[in-house]
């Protein structure tokens, strides 16, 4: 029976047609090629809560200030009160039980490093990737500053942002960043274990 048949096909039948159909792709010889250890490094930006992939650099919220007017203001306001363009990264403390929740980096974002990582793979928008790692260090003190977390001149750096609390931190599971990839501890402080 042809794998294009209408008729009901037995369970055995629809796996030999996958296979058959598996069978006949092309094979593509000589396109393309493996990456390079330089090229998997510089696609490898990734930083963990942990602070693991953060680079050597550092910067406080005093030499963020003037960063943020320049790069981010436009689309996040002024005074991170967001825009039709960006949205706020200031506010909303005690939103997240409410009708109306606001999420933002000081109400809701559960590691510092996660600020860190997202200002340096995305913004300013359209441009990720295109500032230093001392003005990612400066940006995220400065956004972490405005919201209470930090002072303005604590110096951020791969040491110590890493060890920064976040307000909202303990409200994810779970709490334990070691148990993090741990899939059989994931909410399971609220009764429910997958």
């Amino acid at each position: 029976m042809p794998c294009s048949s209408r008729a009901v096909v037995p369970l055995i039948g629809i796996v030999m047609c996958v296979i058959a159909t598996g069978a006949q792709t092309r094979d593509y010889k000589n396109v393309g090629r493996s990456p390079t250890e330089a090229e998997i490094k510089a696609w490898d930006i990734t930083v963990g809560p942990d602070g693991k992939g953060l680079p050597p650099g550092s910067g406080s919220a005093k030499d963020g200030a003037p960063i943020f007017a320049e790069k981010c203001a436009s689309c996040h306001g002024q005074n991170l009160q967001g825009s039709p363009l960006g949205p706020a990264l200031v506010g909303g403390s005690g939103t997240l039980t409410s009708i109306q929740p606001r999420q933002t980096v000081g109400s809701y974002w559960p590691f510092a490093t996660t600020v860190w990582d997202w200002i340096n793979r995305a913004m300013p928008r359209g441009h990720g990737e295109s500032l230093s790692a001392g003005e990612v260090y400066s940006l995220t003190a400065f956004v972490l500053y405005k919201n209470g977390i930090v002072r303005e001149t604590d110096v951020l750096d791969a040491g110590s942002l890493p060890k920064i609390s976040m307000p909202n931190r303990n409200n994810f599971v779970p709490v334990k960043t070691s148990e993090i990839w741990e899939h059989n501890k994931r909410a399971c402080h609220t009764g429910t274990c997958p």
